[in-house]
This record gives C-alpha cells, structure tokens and sequence, in this order.
C-alpha cells in the first residue's frame, strides 16, 4: 500500500516538475525574440516646442491623412531661412500651425498635440474624399520640413533675385529629414490605424490644393519616404 502510494506521488511529483519546466521553457524561447523586436524599433525622439492654445482646436474628426508641407523664414533672411524661432513666430503671427516641424538635421519638433487640430491645410479637396472639402484640418496631422522649392514653386513668396542668391545647399531637403519623415510616419499610422501608410492617405499641400498651394513640391523625393 505505501509503495503504491509513494508510487503515485513520485508520479506526480514528474508530471508537475514536467509542466513547470515546460512553462519556462516557453518564456526563455520568447522572452529574447520579443527584447529583440522591441530593441528593432528606433527610438522616436520628439521635441516639445507648444504654440499657443489659439493656433489650435479641439479634434472632433478620427484623422485619416498626413499632410506634407514645406516651410523656411526665406523671405526675410535669405542666408538663414531655417532658424526655428524665426519659423515658430511666422506661426504665431499668420495664426496657422502644423502638428510637427522636421529641422535640416532631422530633428522632430511638436507644435500641436495630434488630438488638436492644426491649422495647416487651408481650403482645398482630394478627388476621392470630396466630403473632406476644405476641412482638411480636422482630418489630418499636419507635417512641415524646413525646405525651400523651386524657383517656381516659391516665386509667390519672393522675387528672382532673392531666390538666386540663396545658397544651393539650402534648397530642398535633406537626408536626415527624409529618414526622421520615415520614423514619424511608422510612429503615426502604428498609433493611429486610420492613417493607411499610402500615397492615398499620405498626401502632399499641392495635392490638396492645387494652384493655391507648392508644397512640397517637385524637389521633395517620395520614393524615399516608399512610395
């Protein structure tokens, strides 16, 4: 009788042992492959740099688009047209706003919480989403990079002769931009799944408003940023 029992204790004793080793096996094969996944990510590094209250609203729309801009204090200071506190203040005196501001080093700055709305798109439509019609605003997170265009593109902001005498290596973007538009891109539609990752619902100002607006314009390289 106590051999039985003895029996069925070592018997249970294996099964238990058998189980709890199982379940730490299980937790060493996926701890690593999900330390490794997380450690994938690049770390987003953004920049806090608020506008007043007043060059914003509160969202009552789900954001479904980016909006691509470009933005520089070019037409007051030709050899220093990307000075941040320049461009914070254009901002502040237009009474217009973007969600965030990419630098020529790729730096990321925050002007607008993304559940605010920014001023940044103006009037305009995109032919598959008509309802949108010169709201653009309440659906989308607005994105500037410190850029200048064309001569053309930006011939309704300055004279000829101040555009040629801006050095060459200011003019379009920069790598460095194109990489941090990347990650705030991945770190946007990864937060927000009505945002599609897609030329659709990543647009560009001159596609919304085409005529009245250039940018980003023809210099901006959109098989960059995957599309």
């Amino acid at each position: 009788m106590r051999n039985r029992i003895a029996l069925k204790i070592r018997t249970s004793l294996f099964f238990l042992t058998a189980m709890l080793l199982t379940g730490c096996s299980t937790k060493v094969i996926h701890e690593p492959e999900k330390i490794k996944e997380e450690s994938a990510k690049q770390e987003l590094n953004v920049i806090d740099y608020f506008l007043p209250l007043q060059n914003s609203e509160i969202r009552t729309e789900t954001p479904t688009h980016v909006v691509l801009h470009f933005i520089s204090n070019v037409g007051n200071n030709a050899q220093d047209p990307y000075n941040l506190q320049d461009v914070y203040s254009i901002f502040l005196e237009y009474g217009v706003s973007s969600h965030y501001v990419i630098g020529r080093s790729g730096e990321i700055y925050q002007l607008v919480p993304e559940e605010r709305v920014a001023y940044h798109a103006g009037l305009g439509v995109l032919p598959y989403f008509t309802k949108y019609r010169n709201n653009m605003n309440q659906y989308s997170i607005g994105i500037e990079m410190l850029a200048i265009g064309t001569k053309e593109e930006m011939a309704s902001m300055m004279k000829e002769d101040l555009y040629d005498s801006i050095n060459p290596s200011l003019i379009g973007y920069t790598d460095a931009q194109y990489k941090s538009l990347n990650s705030l891109l991945d770190d946007i539609t990864d937060r927000n799944p009505s945002i599609q990752r897609n030329r659709k619902y990543i647009v560009g100002h001159d596609e919304y408003a085409p005529g009245r607006k250039t940018d980003p314009g023809s210099l901006f390289d959109w098989s960059k940023i995957g599309f």
